[in-house]
């Protein structure tokens, strides 16, 4: 991210400012990421003097010839409230921030199932919404909603600032989020800065850099001499021509890169531009983290194939521009919802297997769906989950943290076995009907299927008169599942095959 900014400057329309000013994430009323350098940044005049002020710290910089500046401040322990002074000698006045808090930022994004505000939607409404709504007020929580922006090209700064948690401004702000923000505080103790960066209906590659998506090599988004090919199957409409603008670069001294020049009117489903647009603003924002609830656009079609590389590129890219190593990624399977077809569950294989890449970690929402609305009123146990993911991964405490995930298979004659990780204490809610299994032809047929202790490991056994020889198991290969599995810590097994996974272990 740091070696971004350079390069988003030059490709940006001219920036000299005449006077010292900070981005508008620097607002009054913000959480700045607490044990962790604390990066500051803004504009001024070419070669001007920076100084800045912050708690018992003093910092000092000199802008660029194209009056960009930029410092790290030293980490500091959670409290405030405190001021930020920044100063610049050839600027006539100082730029004030007060009110800020030092505690942690998570950044939220997805699509309508994380955008949906703590009001619900007109046809959706939030679970226990008013009661939620009038309870709303956490002086130490501090909220920023990004507004909805598609552009070609990556924009340095957002018009959206922090405000302090009410009934007022948490009405309208990501449920999900808010739900996880005021857990964390609650056992955590400290101040939280909750970014909410949502687009309903958009696809995951729209939420990729230009550079991630060329690093990546992504099939359905496909970069080959500065152009953006789009496959059969994308979304309709989608096509974007790229030009190459690589002036900015090579003044920067970095390697030519190629930005989209887009001719068509899909917006927020370009590849790229919702990374442009709402995503590039905060990669110089210091974060504790991620939270992504996201896939249900990308279940049509050869979209939900490809899932299974683009949600992993869309993970790396985002460490990569942020700059701050393996930040948590915290992530939510797709919920149950009666759709044709059986991309739904591609989609959540796909999200599974991404658990491969360190630091993440999954929230299964299947038995939270609803049959004949995609936008669950339940958001409160979503955000459970993901909240006790961000104890255990990113706090310490010692809880369980995942759901039961497939570890290895057992072929045992006319049954197949399959065993799990966080499967201790394995039971399954009503009658098991959502196992599926298939002979070696890959021809998948309804199991009747248990769960069994081996040598005090939970594990599920399936049979099916019509396979001979079992080679292959999954469980919940629908769009609405059904049957639920739990283990000892209330997680619900996800959808999972073992097809998909080439290398799994045969016991």
């Amino acid at each position: 991210m740091r070696l971004l900014i350079a390069v988003l400057l030059l490709a940006s329309a001219t920036v000299m400012q005449a006077e010292v000013r900070l981005p508008n994430v620097y607002s009054d009323h913000a959480v700045l990421q607490r044990e962790m350098p604390i990066h500051i940044w803004g504009f001024g005049a070419p070669a001007e003097h920076i100084t800045v002020q912050f708690h018992n710290q003093k910092m000092e910089t000199n802008t660029s010839p194209l009056g960009l500046w930029e410092l790290s401040l030293q980490p500091e322990k959670a409290g405030g409230p405190f001021a930020l002074h920044v100063t610049g000698d050839m600027s006539a006045a100082p730029v004030d921030r007060t009110d800020l808090l030092i505690g942690d930022v998570w950044f939220a994004s997805g699509q309508s199932n994380m955008e949906m505000p703590l009001k619900g939607f007109s046809s959706a409404p939030v679970k226990d919404s008013e009661k939620e709504i009038a309870a709303a007020n956490y002086p130490k929580i501090r909220l920023l909603v990004q507004r909805k922006r598609a552009t070609a090209s990556p924009m340095l700064e957002s018009d959206d600032t922090w405000k302090i948690c009410t009934p007022e401004t948490a009405k309208d702000f990501s449920a999900v989020a808010y739900f996880f923000g005021r857990r964390i505080m609650q056992e955590e103790k400290v101040p939280i800065g909750l970014i909410d960066s949502t687009w309903g209906g958009t696809p995951a590659h729209a939420w990729i850099s230009t550079e991630g998506l060329a690093w990546s090599n992504l099939p359905s988004v496909a970069l080959d001499a500065g152009k953006i090919v789009r496959e059969q199957g994308m979304a309709d409409g989608l096509r974007a021509n790229f030009k190459l603008q690589d002036e900015a670069m090579k003044a920067a001294g970095k390697p030519p890169v190629s930005r989209p020049k887009f001719t068509d009117r899909a917006g927020a489903w370009n590849p790229a531009a919702l990374f442009n647009g709402m995503i590039a603003p905060y990669t110089g924002y210091t974060v504790r983290g991620f939270l992504w609830y996201q896939g249900e656009t990308d279940h049509e079609g050869i979209k939900a194939l490809n899932y299974s590389r683009v949600f992993p590129a869309l993970i790396q890219d985002w460490r990569k521009q942020w700059g701050e190593g393996a930040l948590p990624f915290l992530f939510v399977q797709i919920a149950s919802y009666d759709s044709p077809g059986d991309e739904w569950a591609d989609v959540r294989d796909a999200q599974r297997r991404t658990l491969e890449l360190a630091n993440t970690s999954m929230a299964v929402a299947l038995d939270i769906g609803l049959e004949k609305n995609i936008h669950p009123p339940d958001k409160q146990t979503v955000a459970a989950r993901l909240a006790q993911s961000a104890l255990g991964i990113s706090y310490g405490h010692k809880v369980e943290t995942a759901s039961p995930n497939l570890a290895s298979i057992g072929l045992e004659g006319r049954n197949i076995r399959a065993y799990f990780a966080h499967a201790d204490g394995l039971t399954a809610k009503g009658e098991i009907t959502d196992f599926q299994i298939a002979g070696y032809d890959g021809k998948f047929v309804n199991a009747t299927a248990k769960v069994e202790v081996i040598s005090g490991q939970s594990t599920v056994v399936a049979t099916a008169p019509s396979v001979e020889s079992p080679r292959y198991i999954r469980y919940g290969w629908a769009p609405y599942v059904r049957t639920y599995l739990y283990n000892s810590a209330g997680l619900p097994m996800g959808t999972f095959t073992s097809e998909s996974d080439a290398e799994m272990q045969i016991k």
